[in-house]
């Protein structure tokens, strides 16, 4: 099993900044991709952006391309999302994702919330 606990959430002005991090525990070998997702109130959860864990290859949603990136500490099994140049619209609750390679199970965080004022 996997145990994923996010954090860095709240509320920021439009314009500004915040880094988003999702600690990692158990089987964490056992991962190929890790990412994250957000959900907006009323709104299906959106893939925002991955990385895998071997040759850290990204991939992000269009419209956080240039202003989010998504990066990965091994030794603190650690994932982070740096978000700058945040808009109202980037609100949403912010979910961690890994997926194990060999049965391609998802294992989820909880969540934490990002507010952005206009």
């Amino acid at each position: 099993q996997v145990q994923l606990v996010e954090s860095g959430g709240g509320l920021v002005q439009a314009g500004g900044s915040l880094r988003l991090s999702c600690a990692a525990s158990g089987s964490i070998f056992a991962l190929n991709v890790m990412g994250w997702y957000r959900q907006a109130p009323g709104k299906q959860r959106e893939r925002v952006a991955t990385i895998t864990t071997s040759g850290g290859i990204t991939n992000y949603l269009d419209s956080v391309k240039g202003r989010f990136t998504i990066s990965r500490d091994s030794a603190k099994s650690t994932l982070y999302l740096q978000m700058n140049s945040l808009k109202p619209e980037d609100t949403a609750v912010y979910y961690c994702k890994a997926s194990r390679w060999y049965d391609g199970m998802d294992f989820w965080g909880k969540g934490t919330l990002v507010t952005v004022s206009s």
